[in-house]
């Protein structure tokens, strides 16, 4: 025979005496009965807010080298039209004797310096987003006389200084990999083969 023990009857605690009290604080007992005689609540008070300890300081161990700084990347290497630009030997020989593939080509003849940076902007940049590999960008040899009569554009000689120093700065430099002076048939000294970095 299992024999269930008698279940104890649980107490009252003081914080349930308070919540019934409060509860029935609007309520009138019956005629002769009356509330407990348990004390009302003490109102609430906001406590204070705790003071936390300041963290200690993170201390290394001696001996453990110091955490290297982020690395900024290293600036690109200025592009000249008379040298190497740091691509492979071979690709730069077939740039400079104008064997690789022209895929745009813009002349700036005629254009002031605002115009031609404007137009050699848009246009480098809408080859490198057409995954162009070479361009050809015309400037003109250059003339003694300075501006130009018609239209009062720049000398060639401007354009022809200008480019290279456009094509080395933002938002162009990043894009660009070699430049070099042009084959006499595709414009001499006049004219630049630009060539792109791949777009990954």
């Amino acid at each position: 025979m299992i024999r269930i023990p008698p279940r104890r009857r649980r107490t009252v605690t003081n914080d349930e005496h308070s919540l019934w009290r409060a509860a029935m604080r609007d309520t009138e007992p019956l005629p002769g009965r009356e509330l407990d005689g348990v004390a009302e609540p003490a109102p609430s008070t906001v406590a204070e807010p705790v003071q936390m300890p300041p963290s200690p300081a993170i201390t290394m161990p001696p001996g453990t080298p110091p955490v290297p700084a982020q690395r900024q990347p290293a600036p690109l290497p200025f592009l000249d039209p008379a040298t190497s630009a740091g691509i492979d030997r071979r690709t730069d020989e077939r740039l400079r004797r104008g064997r690789v593939g022209i895929d745009g080509r813009i002349d700036l003849h005629g254009m002031t310096q605002s115009q031609a940076h404007a137009a050699l902007n848009s246009f480098v940049l809408r080859g490198w987003h057409e995954q162009r590999r070479c361009l050809l960008v015309i400037t003109g040899k250059g003339s003694a006389k300075g501006p130009m009569e018609r239209g009062g554009g720049q000398g060639m000689g401007v354009l022809r200084q200008a480019v290279p120093r456009w094509l080395n700065e933002a938002p162009l430099r990043p894009l660009v990999l070699a430049i070099h002076r042009a084959q006499p048939k595709d414009g001499g000294e006049g004219a630049l083969y630009v060539l792109l970095k791949r777009r990954r």
